[in-house]
């Protein structure tokens, strides 16, 4: 059931699959499926110019997204090695659209078909590219409500960034899927049984992007080490550590772990997650006393990562989370 009590922090999600589709690896591979992805929105191209020098890219909704109104913007952060391509972004989006608002996708650097300028990449923490992307909305006039939902790594970055910012952010509510809310717990489980198959599919797909970035040459870190990783915390050790300034992995996790940002967070935020899911373990959610009272960690027995698939046939299914986010945002007061 859902959540009745305004003053529970972690509640029953609704969600239930559907007898064909029980399975948690296979509704985390299901959507990735070509044939059941439906039909992809079409796209408009911005860059987003950093401080720092460097840059990312917006891909904007196209039927009225950059326009500047006072329809609720949904920002969307997809999740590692994903971009705006990803189905999951592409769902939401048209659940956006049926109602009216306005929606993007903020590449992390380096992500999708876009190059950033700068020797460094992105990483589980890196909270300021939304910052400043919000604080550019508020400044070129959008004055509607801003609403952000992140998945897996994405929903990580967000529900750090809200921690951090208490008050201090335009957003009005959050929403995050399937978020790896202590990295340690989230590597260690992705060494463990058929995980191994996303952690090796996913950490060729890292390698592949690093070398169209870097080389033996011009590596900021130790390229033997990196191209020989067989698991996340060697790749995160080798690569993503001393890319961005941490001291090693173990640093990394312990800075960029969201769930230690929890209990700070002053917007209404929906968490939903899986108890089956692959690429952690059951016991990533925190205690109740360590979650703000306006954040909800709705919690189902089924699911996998990012998956959520409620219904329909193998050849159309049907998804749980477009609507249950988009029902979320509606049922908070802008």
């Amino acid at each position: 059931m859902i959540n009745s009590n305004p003053n529970e922090r972690i509640v029953t999600g609704a969600f239930e699959p559907p007898r064909w589709l029980k399975n948690r690896h296979l509704q985390t591979l299901w959507p990735s499926l070509p044939w059941v992805h439906g039909p992809r929105p079409t796209l408009e191209h911005e860059w987003l110019e950093l401080p720092d020098g460097d840059r990312t890219a917006l891909e904007w909704f196209a039927e009225g997204g950059r326009q500047l109104d006072d329809r609720p913007l949904l920002v969307i952060l997809h999740g590692l090695e994903g971009s705006a391509e990803s189905p999951y972004c592409s769902h939401l989006m048209w659940a956006a659209a049926a109602r009216g608002w306005r929606a993007v996708v903020l590449h992390f650097r380096d992500c999708g078909d876009y190059r950033n300028r700068l020797p460094r990449r992105y990483h589980a923490g890196e909270t300021n590219d939304l910052r400043v992307f919000l604080e550019r909305e508020r400044a070129r006039g959008h004055q509607g409500p801003l609403l952000a939902t992140g998945y897996s790594l994405g929903g990580n970055v967000l529900l750090k960034y809200l921690g951090e910012s208490g008050e201090d952010t335009p957003l009005v509510a959050a929403a995050a899927v399937s978020v790896p809310l202590d990295l340690h717990k989230s590597a260690a489980a992705l060494q463990q049984g058929f995980a191994t198959v996303y952690q090796a599919h996913l950490l060729r797909r890292m390698k592949a992007s690093v070398r169209l970035k870097f080389n033996a040459n011009t590596a900021a870190f130790d390229w033997t080490r990196a191209m020989a990783a067989k698991t996340f915390a060697e790749f995160d050790d080798a690569v993503t550590a001393p890319l961005h300034g941490f001291r090693g992995k173990d640093d990394y996790y312990d800075q960029c772990s969201a769930g230690g940002y929890l209990d700070r967070i002053e917007r209404p935020t929906l968490i939903i997650h899986a108890l089956d899911d692959p690429f952690m373990s059951p016991d990533i959610v925190p205690p109740a006393d360590k979650i703000a009272n306006c954040v909800t960690v709705e919690v189902s027995q089924h699911g996998g990562h990012v998956g959520f698939i409620e219904g329909g046939s193998p050849w159309r299914p049907r998804y749980y989370l477009p609507e249950r986010i988009a029902k979320y945002f509606d049922s908070v007061k802008f």
